[in-house]
């Protein structure tokens, strides 16, 4: 099993239209709403591909509530420790062209008796059959800037590998807590080390802590960093659409690799082909399945 673990889950709102004018009048053409966040996206694709997974976070409110009832209509086993504040709302804005506008609110203050009971009971309960643990996205208020780095040295403890997935301070905090894998986009890589070259960043990941470092980099593909190997895979022919979740769904490929021990090259393609699959899919979580299998086949 596979646990994904998000602690500023969203309730996802995706608003379609032909083209948003700022200032004026927008007419919505379709509404999509769903439980979200960067785990939950990641633990969709891993159920697609048929994993056993479980969503491990904190949810609250109504917003909270809403969550919980579209995991259990998706058939997403979750185990989510409640807390007082409501979980946050997002809002992605896609048009015809393609164009994705966001607006995250930035989630509920944590109690630190929530976060206590989370990170000492729910947390390691929720392990106990996990071979592989994904940590994803941003820490809400209230949350220490280390907990990335307590939740992983917890895992290590219980022999479980983990992937790491944040930005900023949470990422670089949790560097500290040695994940197996951290896999930040060129520009949260960019943050955390001073360079702007991917390449680069995913040897200086290394060396702050990731026993390996791939770094995605849109259109120029992913880089990756390990003891003794560096890597570089190019991103398959350009693909239209939403690329929301794209990251996401490179990360189920990642965690899949480090479940079942698969070269970090071969590991790195598939996350290219599921991640191109993703932004053809309307909504993060989901990804274009003959599309993913169109382009693995055409994988040297």
């Amino acid at each position: 099993m596979i646990v994904t673990v998000t602690l500023n889950a969203a309730l996802d709102t995706t608003y379609r239209l032909d083209a948003l004018r700022v200032g004026g009048t927008n007419r919505v053409a379709s509404v999509r709403q769903r439980a979200g966040g960067k785990g939950v996206n990641t633990a969709r694709v891993l159920a697609a591909r048929g994993r056993s997974v479980l969503v491990a976070g904190l949810a609250g409110g109504p917003a909270g509530r809403s969550l919980r009832e579209d995991l259990c209509a998706a058939g997403l086993p979750h185990r989510l420790t409640p807390v007082r504040g409501a979980t946050r709302r997002t809002v992605a804005v896609v048009d015809d062209d393609g164009e994705v506008t966001g607006l995250w609110e930035p989630g509920p203050e944590i109690a630190a008796t929530e976060w206590r009971r989370f990170a000492e009971h729910d947390f390691p309960t929720a392990l106990v059959e996990a071979e592989v643990l994904v940590l994803s996205g941003s820490l809400p208020p209230g949350v220490p800037a280390d907990a990335y780095a307590v939740l992983l040295r917890r895992a290590e403890q219980l022999g479980v590998p983990a992937v790491l997935d944040a930005d900023g301070e949470a990422l670089l905090a949790g560097l500290a807590g040695r994940p197996a894998l951290v896999k930040p986009n060129a520009e949260e890589a960019r943050r955390a080390t001073g360079c702007a070259d991917p390449a680069t960043a995913a040897d200086r990941l290394r060396g702050l802590g990731a026993a390996t470092a791939v770094v995605t980099a849109g259109a120029d593909g992913l880089f990756g960093s390990a003891e003794g190997l560096r890597w570089h895979t190019p991103a398959p022919r350009r693909i239209r659409g939403n690329p929301t979740g794209a990251g996401d769904a490179a990360t189920a490929a990642l965690a899949i690799a480090l479940a079942d021990g698969l070269s970090w090259p071969d590991a790195t393609a598939d996350a290219a082909a599921l991640a191109a699959a993703a932004v053809a899919a309307p909504l993060a979580g989901d990804y274009d399945p003959e599309l993913y299998r169109e382009l693995t086949h055409a994988q040297p």
